[in-house]
Protein backbone atom coordinates (compact mmCIF):
# COMPACT_ATOMS: atom_id res chain seq x y z
CA UNK A 1 0.00 0.00 0.00
CA UNK A 2 1.40 3.83 -1.11
CA UNK A 3 1.50 6.39 1.18
CA UNK A 4 0.97 10.03 0.46
CA UNK A 5 4.91 10.74 -0.21
CA UNK A 6 4.99 8.29 -2.59
CA UNK A 7 2.68 9.80 -4.93
CA UNK A 8 4.02 12.04 -7.65
CA UNK A 9 3.25 15.91 -7.79
CA UNK A 10 0.95 16.82 -10.83
CA UNK A 11 3.44 18.50 -13.34
CA UNK A 12 2.86 22.60 -13.11
CA UNK A 13 -0.34 23.63 -15.04
CA UNK A 14 -1.63 19.96 -14.59
CA UNK A 15 -5.75 19.89 -14.49
CA UNK A 16 -6.89 17.37 -11.42
CA UNK A 17 -6.77 14.32 -12.97
CA UNK A 18 -3.86 14.90 -15.36
CA UNK A 19 -1.31 12.91 -13.12
CA UNK A 20 -4.02 9.88 -14.04
CA UNK A 21 -2.96 8.78 -10.46
CA UNK A 22 -6.21 8.24 -8.31
CA UNK A 23 -5.04 8.31 -4.56
CA UNK A 24 -6.37 4.90 -2.15
CA UNK A 25 -8.66 5.80 0.66
CA UNK A 26 -8.15 2.02 1.56
CA UNK A 27 -5.97 0.17 4.09
CA UNK A 28 -4.10 0.79 7.41
CA UNK A 29 -1.57 3.63 5.74
CA UNK A 30 -4.65 5.98 5.10
CA UNK A 31 -6.58 5.22 8.41
CA UNK A 32 -3.36 6.04 10.27
CA UNK A 33 -3.12 9.39 8.85
CA UNK A 34 -5.60 10.91 7.23
CA UNK A 35 -4.71 14.61 7.59
CA UNK A 36 -0.90 13.82 5.74
CA UNK A 37 -3.44 12.05 2.63
CA UNK A 38 -5.68 15.21 2.46
CA UNK A 39 -2.73 17.77 2.48
CA UNK A 40 -1.54 15.61 -0.02
CA UNK A 41 -4.82 15.73 -2.16
CA UNK A 42 -5.28 19.33 -1.88
CA UNK A 43 -2.60 20.15 -4.14
CA UNK A 44 -4.59 18.84 -6.65
CA UNK A 45 -6.99 21.66 -6.29
CA UNK A 46 -10.75 21.66 -4.46
CA UNK A 47 -11.69 18.15 -5.66
CA UNK A 48 -9.04 15.32 -5.86
CA UNK A 49 -8.69 12.02 -7.68
CA UNK A 50 -9.39 8.96 -5.34
CA UNK A 51 -9.71 5.31 -5.23
CA UNK A 52 -12.15 4.06 -2.77
CA UNK A 53 -11.70 0.40 -2.81
CA UNK A 54 -9.68 -1.12 -6.08
CA UNK A 55 -11.51 -0.21 -9.17
CA UNK A 56 -13.91 2.10 -7.36
CA UNK A 57 -13.01 5.76 -8.32
CA UNK A 58 -14.60 8.98 -7.63
CA UNK A 59 -13.37 12.54 -6.97
CA UNK A 60 -13.29 13.77 -3.13
CA UNK A 61 -13.89 17.48 -2.54
CA UNK A 62 -11.16 18.50 0.43
CA UNK A 63 -12.42 22.68 -0.18
CA UNK A 64 -14.78 23.41 2.82
CA UNK A 65 -16.16 26.04 -0.38
CA UNK A 66 -16.17 23.89 -2.67
CA UNK A 67 -17.79 21.29 -0.69
CA UNK A 68 -20.29 23.94 0.70
CA UNK A 69 -21.31 24.59 -2.93
CA UNK A 70 -21.58 21.04 -3.98
CA UNK A 71 -24.01 20.04 -0.91
CA UNK A 72 -25.92 22.93 -1.44
CA UNK A 73 -26.47 22.84 -5.27
CA UNK A 74 -29.14 20.04 -5.88
CA UNK A 75 -29.82 20.99 -8.99
CA UNK A 76 -26.34 20.74 -10.09
CA UNK A 77 -25.26 18.12 -7.81
CA UNK A 78 -27.67 15.17 -7.38
CA UNK A 79 -27.59 11.98 -4.99
CA UNK A 80 -29.35 9.70 -7.31
CA UNK A 81 -26.23 6.97 -7.87
CA UNK A 82 -28.25 5.86 -11.13
CA UNK A 83 -26.32 8.15 -12.91
CA UNK A 84 -23.19 6.54 -11.98
CA UNK A 85 -21.17 6.49 -15.35
CA UNK A 86 -18.57 3.98 -14.92
CA UNK A 87 -21.47 1.65 -12.89
CA UNK A 88 -23.36 1.41 -15.95
CA UNK A 89 -20.60 0.97 -18.33
CA UNK A 90 -19.46 -1.94 -16.54
CA UNK A 91 -16.24 -0.37 -15.28
CA UNK A 92 -17.00 -1.04 -11.25
CA UNK A 93 -16.28 -4.32 -9.94
CA UNK A 94 -19.45 -5.03 -8.32
CA UNK A 95 -18.34 -7.50 -5.59
CA UNK A 96 -16.10 -4.28 -4.33
CA UNK A 97 -16.40 -3.70 -0.51
CA UNK A 98 -17.85 -0.29 -1.37
CA UNK A 99 -20.38 -0.30 -3.76
CA UNK A 100 -23.26 -1.75 -1.68
CA UNK A 101 -22.62 1.57 0.28
CA UNK A 102 -22.98 3.50 -2.68
CA UNK A 103 -25.73 2.20 -4.90
CA UNK A 104 -28.96 3.81 -5.45
CA UNK A 105 -31.75 3.27 -2.89
CA UNK A 106 -35.42 4.50 -2.87
CA UNK A 107 -34.87 6.46 0.20
CA UNK A 108 -33.86 10.06 1.69
CA UNK A 109 -30.31 9.76 1.06
CA UNK A 110 -30.48 8.60 -2.75
CA UNK A 111 -33.52 10.85 -3.72
CA UNK A 112 -33.93 14.35 -5.49
CA UNK A 113 -36.06 17.04 -6.05
CA UNK A 114 -39.61 15.93 -5.19
CA UNK A 115 -39.40 12.45 -4.11
CA UNK A 116 -36.46 13.61 -1.67
CA UNK A 117 -38.58 16.30 -0.16
CA UNK A 118 -41.37 13.26 0.20
CA UNK A 119 -39.25 11.05 1.93
CA UNK A 120 -37.13 13.87 4.37
CA UNK A 121 -40.70 15.45 5.18
CA UNK A 122 -41.37 11.45 6.26
CA UNK A 123 -37.85 10.77 8.54
CA UNK A 124 -38.10 14.92 10.07
CA UNK A 125 -41.52 14.24 10.96
CA UNK A 126 -41.20 10.76 12.70
CA UNK A 127 -37.92 11.60 14.28
CA UNK A 128 -39.72 14.88 15.45
CA UNK A 129 -42.09 12.11 17.74
CA UNK A 130 -39.25 11.11 19.87
CA UNK A 131 -39.69 12.23 23.20
CA UNK A 132 -36.24 13.44 24.17
CA UNK A 133 -37.04 12.58 28.14
CA UNK A 134 -37.92 8.78 27.09
CA UNK A 135 -34.43 8.83 25.34
CA UNK A 136 -32.41 10.07 27.83
CA UNK A 137 -33.91 7.60 30.00
CA UNK A 138 -32.94 4.83 28.47
CA UNK A 139 -29.66 6.13 27.61
CA UNK A 140 -28.80 6.61 30.98
CA UNK A 141 -30.73 2.88 31.92
CA UNK A 142 -28.06 1.13 28.75
CA UNK A 143 -25.02 3.26 29.58
CA UNK A 144 -25.59 1.57 33.94
CA UNK A 145 -26.35 -1.71 32.64
CA UNK A 146 -22.93 -1.89 30.44
CA UNK A 147 -20.92 -0.10 33.08
CA UNK A 148 -22.68 -2.60 35.58
CA UNK A 149 -20.89 -5.26 32.98
CA UNK A 150 -17.22 -4.50 33.52
CA UNK A 151 -16.86 -2.18 36.08
CA UNK A 152 -16.11 -4.79 38.79
CA UNK A 153 -13.00 -5.64 36.37
CA UNK A 154 -10.64 -2.36 36.81
CA UNK A 155 -10.39 -2.73 32.61
CA UNK A 156 -12.19 -2.15 29.72
CA UNK A 157 -12.16 -1.50 25.59
CA UNK A 158 -14.42 1.61 25.54
CA UNK A 159 -15.34 0.82 22.19
CA UNK A 160 -15.93 -2.59 22.25
CA UNK A 161 -17.68 -2.76 25.56
CA UNK A 162 -19.32 0.93 25.71
CA UNK A 163 -19.47 3.38 22.66
CA UNK A 164 -20.57 0.55 19.96
CA UNK A 165 -23.05 -1.11 22.39
CA UNK A 166 -24.95 2.00 23.77
CA UNK A 167 -26.30 3.42 20.15
CA UNK A 168 -26.88 0.00 19.30
CA UNK A 169 -29.11 -0.76 22.22
CA UNK A 170 -30.55 2.63 22.17
CA UNK A 171 -31.46 2.29 18.61
CA UNK A 172 -32.58 -1.23 18.85
CA UNK A 173 -35.21 0.76 21.15
CA UNK A 174 -36.01 3.34 19.25
CA UNK A 175 -37.22 1.32 16.21
CA UNK A 176 -39.02 -1.72 18.42
CA UNK A 177 -36.59 -4.29 17.62
CA UNK A 178 -37.25 -7.34 19.35
CA UNK A 179 -34.54 -9.47 20.56
CA UNK A 180 -33.71 -11.80 17.88
CA UNK A 181 -33.62 -9.06 15.66
CA UNK A 182 -32.36 -6.04 17.34
CA UNK A 183 -28.58 -6.68 17.45
CA UNK A 184 -28.17 -8.38 13.98
CA UNK A 185 -29.38 -4.57 12.51
CA UNK A 186 -26.39 -3.28 14.16
CA UNK A 187 -24.30 -5.79 13.17
CA UNK A 188 -25.00 -6.24 9.65
CA UNK A 189 -24.83 -2.40 8.93
CA UNK A 190 -21.51 -2.45 11.28
CA UNK A 191 -20.29 -4.98 8.55
CA UNK A 192 -20.83 -2.82 5.47
CA UNK A 193 -19.42 0.24 6.90
CA UNK A 194 -15.97 -1.96 7.49
CA UNK A 195 -16.51 -3.44 3.64
CA UNK A 196 -16.97 -7.04 5.17
CA UNK A 197 -19.00 -9.37 3.33
CA UNK A 198 -20.84 -6.40 1.82
CA UNK A 199 -23.38 -8.81 -0.25
CA UNK A 200 -24.14 -11.07 2.86
CA UNK A 201 -24.28 -8.21 5.14
CA UNK A 202 -26.80 -6.36 2.98
CA UNK A 203 -28.77 -9.38 2.45
CA UNK A 204 -29.03 -10.41 6.29
CA UNK A 205 -30.05 -6.63 6.54
CA UNK A 206 -32.80 -6.93 4.20
CA UNK A 207 -34.39 -9.95 5.24
CA UNK A 208 -34.06 -8.19 9.17
CA UNK A 209 -35.86 -5.24 8.33
CA UNK A 210 -38.47 -7.37 6.39
CA UNK A 211 -39.31 -9.73 9.66
CA UNK A 212 -39.27 -6.36 11.93
CA UNK A 213 -41.88 -4.12 9.22
CA UNK A 214 -43.86 -7.81 9.69
CA UNK A 215 -44.38 -7.46 12.93
CA UNK A 216 -44.85 -3.85 13.43
CA UNK A 217 -47.91 -4.34 10.57
CA UNK A 218 -48.98 -6.47 13.02
CA UNK A 219 -48.46 -5.02 16.23
CA UNK A 220 -47.76 -1.37 15.89
CA UNK A 221 -46.00 0.09 18.95
CA UNK A 222 -44.74 3.63 20.08
CA UNK A 223 -41.27 3.35 18.09
CA UNK A 224 -40.15 4.85 15.15
CA UNK A 225 -41.13 1.75 12.73
CA UNK A 226 -44.90 2.06 13.58
CA UNK A 227 -44.24 5.66 12.82
CA UNK A 228 -42.52 5.85 9.49
CA UNK A 229 -45.26 3.16 8.43
CA UNK A 230 -47.98 5.26 9.53
CA UNK A 231 -47.13 8.22 7.96
CA UNK A 232 -49.03 9.75 5.47
CA UNK A 233 -46.28 9.98 3.49
CA UNK A 234 -47.40 6.20 2.43
CA UNK A 235 -43.96 5.09 2.20
CA UNK A 236 -43.96 1.76 0.30
CA UNK A 237 -42.41 -1.61 1.90
CA UNK A 238 -39.27 -1.56 -0.51
CA UNK A 239 -38.67 2.37 1.06
CA UNK A 240 -39.20 1.54 4.24
CA UNK A 241 -36.64 -0.89 4.36
CA UNK A 242 -34.20 1.17 2.47
CA UNK A 243 -35.62 4.06 4.60
CA UNK A 244 -34.67 2.23 8.00
CA UNK A 245 -31.45 0.69 6.63
CA UNK A 246 -30.22 4.35 6.42
CA UNK A 247 -31.53 5.73 9.62
CA UNK A 248 -30.08 2.86 12.00
CA UNK A 249 -26.40 3.01 9.96
CA UNK A 250 -26.33 6.84 9.58
CA UNK A 251 -27.42 7.11 13.40
CA UNK A 252 -25.67 3.95 15.43
CA UNK A 253 -22.21 3.69 13.32
CA UNK A 254 -21.57 7.22 13.38
CA UNK A 255 -22.64 7.67 17.09
CA UNK A 256 -20.55 4.76 18.41
CA UNK A 257 -17.05 6.20 16.57
CA UNK A 258 -18.65 10.26 18.09
CA UNK A 259 -18.44 8.60 21.58
CA UNK A 260 -15.33 6.53 20.91
CA UNK A 261 -13.60 9.47 19.74
CA UNK A 262 -14.63 11.79 22.01
CA UNK A 263 -13.67 9.45 24.68
CA UNK A 264 -9.68 9.45 23.32
CA UNK A 265 -9.61 13.03 23.78
CA UNK A 266 -10.90 13.33 26.86
CA UNK A 267 -8.83 10.71 28.35
CA UNK A 268 -5.59 11.81 26.93
CA UNK A 269 -5.79 15.54 25.42
CA UNK A 270 -4.34 17.47 29.01
CA UNK A 271 -7.16 20.13 27.76
CA UNK A 272 -9.41 18.12 29.29
CA UNK A 273 -7.75 16.61 32.05
CA UNK A 274 -8.56 17.72 35.77
CA UNK A 275 -11.04 17.38 38.06
CA UNK A 276 -13.69 18.51 36.25
CA UNK A 277 -14.00 15.36 34.27
CA UNK A 278 -17.87 15.04 34.85
CA UNK A 279 -18.59 18.51 33.57
CA UNK A 280 -21.10 19.01 30.76
CA UNK A 281 -19.12 22.02 29.07
CA UNK A 282 -16.14 19.71 29.02
CA UNK A 283 -18.00 16.85 27.26
CA UNK A 284 -19.58 19.03 24.80
CA UNK A 285 -16.25 20.56 24.05
CA UNK A 286 -14.69 17.53 23.43
CA UNK A 287 -17.56 16.58 21.23
CA UNK A 288 -17.04 19.88 19.27
CA UNK A 289 -13.07 19.15 18.97
CA UNK A 290 -14.27 15.94 17.33
CA UNK A 291 -16.94 17.04 15.00
CA UNK A 292 -14.12 19.26 13.63
CA UNK A 293 -11.30 17.42 13.51
CA UNK A 294 -12.18 13.72 13.34
CA UNK A 295 -15.44 13.93 12.61
CA UNK A 296 -16.92 10.28 12.76
CA UNK A 297 -17.90 10.00 9.31
CA UNK A 298 -15.09 11.47 7.43
CA UNK A 299 -15.97 11.12 3.88
CA UNK A 300 -19.38 10.83 2.60
CA UNK A 301 -22.19 12.17 0.72
CA UNK A 302 -21.85 10.99 -3.11
CA UNK A 303 -22.80 13.28 -6.08
CA UNK A 304 -23.67 13.23 -9.52
CA UNK A 305 -22.80 16.19 -11.65
CA UNK A 306 -26.02 16.39 -14.31
CA UNK A 307 -23.36 18.00 -16.52
CA UNK A 308 -19.87 18.30 -16.60
CA UNK A 309 -18.79 21.34 -14.25
CA UNK A 310 -15.83 23.57 -13.38
CA UNK A 311 -15.47 23.73 -9.78
CA UNK A 312 -13.36 26.44 -8.72
CA UNK A 313 -10.84 25.38 -11.27
CA UNK A 314 -11.19 21.19 -11.56
CA UNK A 315 -13.17 19.59 -13.94
CA UNK A 316 -16.00 17.12 -12.92
CA UNK A 317 -17.65 14.78 -15.35
CA UNK A 318 -21.15 14.62 -15.41
CA UNK A 319 -21.95 10.68 -13.78
CA UNK A 320 -18.95 10.95 -12.25
CA UNK A 321 -18.94 10.48 -8.14
CA UNK A 322 -18.34 13.03 -6.06
CA UNK A 323 -17.43 12.90 -2.35
CA UNK A 324 -17.34 15.18 0.02
CA UNK A 325 -15.12 14.71 2.82
CA UNK A 326 -15.98 16.51 5.90
CA UNK A 327 -12.78 16.07 7.92
CA UNK A 328 -10.85 17.63 5.26
CA UNK A 329 -13.00 20.74 4.54
CA UNK A 330 -13.24 20.54 7.90
CA UNK A 331 -9.35 21.31 8.16
CA UNK A 332 -8.91 23.45 5.23
CA UNK A 333 -6.25 25.86 5.57
CA UNK A 334 -8.47 29.17 4.55
CA UNK A 335 -10.12 28.18 7.43
CA UNK A 336 -9.49 30.49 10.71
CA UNK A 337 -8.61 29.00 14.05
CA UNK A 338 -11.09 31.71 15.52
CA UNK A 339 -13.76 30.43 13.09
CA UNK A 340 -13.76 26.58 15.51
CA UNK A 341 -13.87 28.75 18.45
CA UNK A 342 -16.70 31.66 17.38
CA UNK A 343 -19.40 28.99 15.26
CA UNK A 344 -19.51 25.74 16.44
CA UNK A 345 -21.69 24.63 14.19
CA UNK A 346 -20.20 25.76 11.36
CA UNK A 347 -18.54 22.28 10.71
CA UNK A 348 -19.80 19.95 8.33
CA UNK A 349 -19.68 16.77 10.41
CA UNK A 350 -23.64 17.02 10.16
CA UNK A 351 -23.66 18.08 5.84
CA UNK A 352 -25.07 20.47 4.79
CA UNK A 353 -28.11 21.86 2.51
CA UNK A 354 -30.97 19.52 1.56
CA UNK A 355 -28.91 16.43 2.74
CA UNK A 356 -28.01 17.27 6.25
CA UNK A 357 -28.00 14.79 9.12
CA UNK A 358 -31.76 14.31 9.94
CA UNK A 359 -30.76 12.97 13.48
CA UNK A 360 -28.34 15.26 14.80
CA UNK A 361 -30.20 15.89 17.81
CA UNK A 362 -30.26 12.50 19.20
CA UNK A 363 -27.03 11.54 18.29
CA UNK A 364 -25.58 14.23 20.64
CA UNK A 365 -27.94 13.80 23.22
CA UNK A 366 -27.10 9.86 23.02
CA UNK A 367 -23.07 10.73 22.75
CA UNK A 368 -23.16 13.26 25.54
CA UNK A 369 -25.21 11.92 27.92
CA UNK A 370 -23.42 8.21 27.34
CA UNK A 371 -20.13 10.24 28.00
CA UNK A 372 -21.24 11.83 31.21
CA UNK A 373 -22.58 8.82 32.60
CA UNK A 374 -19.19 7.17 31.99
CA UNK A 375 -17.08 9.65 33.66
CA UNK A 376 -19.64 10.08 36.73
CA UNK A 377 -19.15 6.51 37.63
CA UNK A 378 -15.83 6.02 36.84
CA UNK A 379 -14.05 9.21 37.89
CA UNK A 380 -10.65 7.94 37.81
CA UNK A 381 -10.45 6.53 34.30
CA UNK A 382 -7.42 6.16 32.25
CA UNK A 383 -6.03 5.22 29.17
CA UNK A 384 -4.24 2.08 29.74
CA UNK A 385 -1.79 2.21 26.84
CA UNK A 386 -0.14 5.28 25.09
CA UNK A 387 -2.56 6.93 22.91
CA UNK A 388 0.26 6.79 20.12
CA UNK A 389 -0.36 3.11 20.54
CA UNK A 390 -3.71 3.62 19.40
CA UNK A 391 -5.03 2.23 15.89
CA UNK A 392 -8.09 3.37 13.78
CA UNK A 393 -10.38 0.67 11.93
CA UNK A 394 -9.70 1.10 8.02
CA UNK A 395 -11.90 1.75 5.54
CA UNK A 396 -12.06 5.20 3.36
CA UNK A 397 -15.97 6.31 4.64
CA UNK A 398 -15.56 6.68 8.74
CA UNK A 399 -13.15 7.59 11.42
CA UNK A 400 -13.29 4.92 14.15
CA UNK A 401 -10.85 3.74 16.66
CA UNK A 402 -10.22 -0.24 16.49
CA UNK A 403 -10.41 -0.34 20.34
CA UNK A 404 -9.79 2.03 23.52
CA UNK A 405 -8.54 0.18 26.29
CA UNK A 406 -8.60 2.24 29.67
CA UNK A 407 -8.00 1.20 33.22
CA UNK A 408 -9.75 2.13 36.60
CA UNK A 409 -10.04 1.37 40.36
CA UNK A 410 -12.57 -1.85 40.36
CA UNK A 411 -16.02 -1.20 42.13
CA UNK A 412 -16.43 -3.52 44.66
CA UNK A 413 -19.67 -5.89 43.68
CA UNK A 414 -22.97 -6.54 45.36
CA UNK A 415 -24.41 -10.13 45.63
CA UNK A 416 -25.61 -11.65 42.36
CA UNK A 417 -29.15 -11.35 44.18
CA UNK A 418 -28.81 -7.58 44.94
CA UNK A 419 -28.11 -6.72 41.39
CA UNK A 420 -29.93 -9.45 39.22
CA UNK A 421 -26.94 -10.36 37.12
CA UNK A 422 -25.17 -13.92 36.92
CA UNK A 423 -21.94 -14.00 38.40
CA UNK A 424 -20.08 -15.38 35.83
CA UNK A 425 -21.45 -12.94 33.29
CA UNK A 426 -19.52 -10.34 35.75
CA UNK A 427 -16.43 -11.80 36.78
CA UNK A 428 -15.32 -13.57 33.43
CA UNK A 429 -11.78 -12.67 32.82
CA UNK A 430 -11.38 -10.28 29.55
CA UNK A 431 -9.41 -11.79 26.80
CA UNK A 432 -8.46 -9.85 23.72
CA UNK A 433 -11.21 -8.51 21.22
CA UNK A 434 -10.49 -10.13 17.62
CA UNK A 435 -12.26 -8.14 15.37
CA UNK A 436 -14.41 -10.54 13.99
CA UNK A 437 -15.56 -10.12 17.81
CA UNK A 438 -15.67 -6.92 18.19
CA UNK A 439 -18.93 -6.87 16.00
CA UNK A 440 -22.48 -7.64 18.32
CA UNK A 441 -23.39 -10.97 17.70
CA UNK A 442 -27.12 -11.93 17.47
CA UNK A 443 -28.90 -11.82 20.02
CA UNK A 444 -26.50 -11.25 23.35
CA UNK A 445 -26.63 -7.78 24.47
CA UNK A 446 -30.10 -6.62 22.98
CA UNK A 447 -31.87 -9.64 25.05
CA UNK A 448 -29.38 -9.30 28.40
CA UNK A 449 -30.07 -5.76 28.47
CA UNK A 450 -34.05 -6.72 28.17
CA UNK A 451 -33.64 -9.26 30.94
CA UNK A 452 -31.49 -7.15 33.21
CA UNK A 453 -34.51 -3.65 32.68
CA UNK A 454 -37.19 -6.26 33.59
CA UNK A 455 -35.42 -8.35 36.52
Amino acid sequence: MQSPSDFPSPPPGCPAHGSGKSVPLYGPEFAADPNGFYEYLRQFGPAAPVELSPGVEASLVTDYAAALHVLQNPETFVRDARRWRALNAGEVPLDSAIVPMMLYRPNSLYSDGAEHMRHRQVVTETFAKIDTHRLSRHVDRVSDYLISQFNGRGRVDLVADYAQLVPLLVFNDLFGCPPELGDQLVFSISCLMDGVEADKAIELLTETLMELIALKRAQPGDDVTSWLMQHPGRLTDEELISEIMTLIGGGAEPTQNLIGNALRLLLSDERYAGDQHGASLLVEDAINDVLWNNPPIANWGGHYPVYDVDLSGTKLNAGDPVLISFAAANSDPSLSTSRQTLSKRAHLAWGAGPHACPAKDPALLISILTIEKLLNKLPDIELSVPVASLTWRPGPLHRALAALPARFTPVRRESPAATGFPADARSAPKTPVTEQQRRPQKGTFWSGFLSWWKG
